[in-house]
């Protein structure tokens, strides 16, 4: 167990550690003992974060010409579905040289391009096969192995788990991924959700396609279906990351991007918010009060404003005052700034904003033209 915390939220928390590194650390492992011709009961890795590990080796095997054995992956106080896995490595000696790594049972496989290994690849990220190659080597080096290493990484159980991941939708089929970036897993860490998001936006563009659909969650996809149900399917949902979700359609070559999203999130966009979550910032009453200032709204009803817990309870004052109108036609221009600000102005953009009870609320005067050219490319 990895005694090492950090606060989050005025909590404690304990730090856990990655697939990858499990996958490195049973690697090492199982090397050690197929060149040694000894068990181990531990093993110590390094990982990329700076910080070493101690892992109990289990389940371990040891032939003339393989050996293999698992780390369980220990999560720390992370709410991680892989958390008490069991991570298997096998090694085998090979005549040619270098240290070839593969996916076994329980670990995904690539099917679709833009993902950060090929098509047909093992989905075991970069990182993690850096680090497996490395501590094999290492081994093959103190122990005065000239040969080759062929390593092959297995997680029972892996395929099952996958339904409960972003896998499917990825184009990852058949199990889990293997990865990590730091070798250690930061409870309530936002970086794997942003990195996943990263990777669909990546996908989507290389297959082709030049125009994006952002929304942040259900409520979007939902909305989404009166215009095309093809956008469903073809749609990313960025949760409250908007900045990141925007910082990578730049970055990966997009054309544009039509946000479609509710109220309730998207106000926060025409106050320059770009991570979302009620923990970051709200203001969504102060914005939507301020605009209202601007077009005459009274002292009471501003107080009004101000004392409302929902975006729903704020439209229907709005619309009573006959304000409605002109606060979202001004929260739609500011929202376009803001996306422009992000994007350097890099983007066309299209912007839908939506209430439950209202249905469409505001729509950018670029909204149309790019649900048509969403169409075309999606047919």
């Amino acid at each position: 167990m990895l005694d090492q915390y950090v606060y989050k939220n005025h909590k404690r928390l304990r730090m856990g550690y990655t697939t990858g590194s499990c996958a490195a650390a049973a690697a090492k492992a199982a090397a050690w003992m197929l060149l040694g011709g000894t068990l181990v009961s531990e093993v110590k890795l390094m990982t990329p974060k700076g910080i070493e590990l101690s892992l109990e080796v289990l389940d371990s095997k040891i032939g003339p010409e393989a050996a293999s054995c698992a780390i369980r992956k220990d999560a720390g106080d992370d709410p991680d579905v892989t958390d008490g896995l069991k991570i298997y490595a096998s090694v085998r000696k090979t005549e040619e040289p270098g240290v070839r790594i593969d996916g076994g049972e329980g670990v995904g496989r690539v099917t679709r391009a833009g993902l950060e290994q090929p098509v047909g690849a093992a989905a075991i990220n970069k990182v993690p096969r850096q680090m497996i190659r490395e501590g094999v080597e290492k081994i093959c080096r103190q122990l005065g192995w000239d040969g080759g290493m062929a390593v092959t990484i297995s997680i029972p159980g892996g395929e099952e788990l996958a339904a409960k991941t972003f896998n499917p939708r990825l184009g990852i089929v058949g199990g889990i991924s293997v990865l990590g970036t730091s070798g250690i897993v930061e409870p309530m860490s936002e970086e794997a959700l942003i990195q996943t998001i990263r990777v669909d936006i990546r996908m989507q563009l290389a297959q082709g396609r030049r125009y994006l659909v952002l929304v942040p969650g259900n409520y979007g996809l939902d909305y989404l279906n009166a215009y095309h149900p093809e956008l469903l399917k073809n749609s990313v949902k960025y949760s409250n990351f908007l900045g990141d979700a925007i910082d990578a359609a730049v970055e990966f070559g997009a054309r544009g991007i039509l946000l479609a999203g509710h109220i309730g999130k998207l106000v926060k966009l025409a106050g320059g918010i770009m991570n979302t979550h009620s923990r970051n910032a709200d203001s969504r009453m102060e914005i939507l009060t301020a605009h209202a200032a601007v077009l005459g709204a009274d002292r009471r009803t501003a107080e009004a404003l101000m004392n409302c817990v929902t975006t729903d309870e704020a439209l229907e004052i709005l619309d009573r005052q006959g304000l409605l109108p002109g606060v979202m036609e001004r929260l739609v221009e500011r929202m376009e700034f803001y996306v422009d600000h992000r994007s350097g102005h890099s983007l066309e953009r299209g912007i839908l904003v939506f209430s439950q009870t209202k249905g469409t609320l505001g729509k950018s005067k670029g909204a149309d033209r790019l649900l048509e050219q969403l169409g075309r490319e999606l047919g």
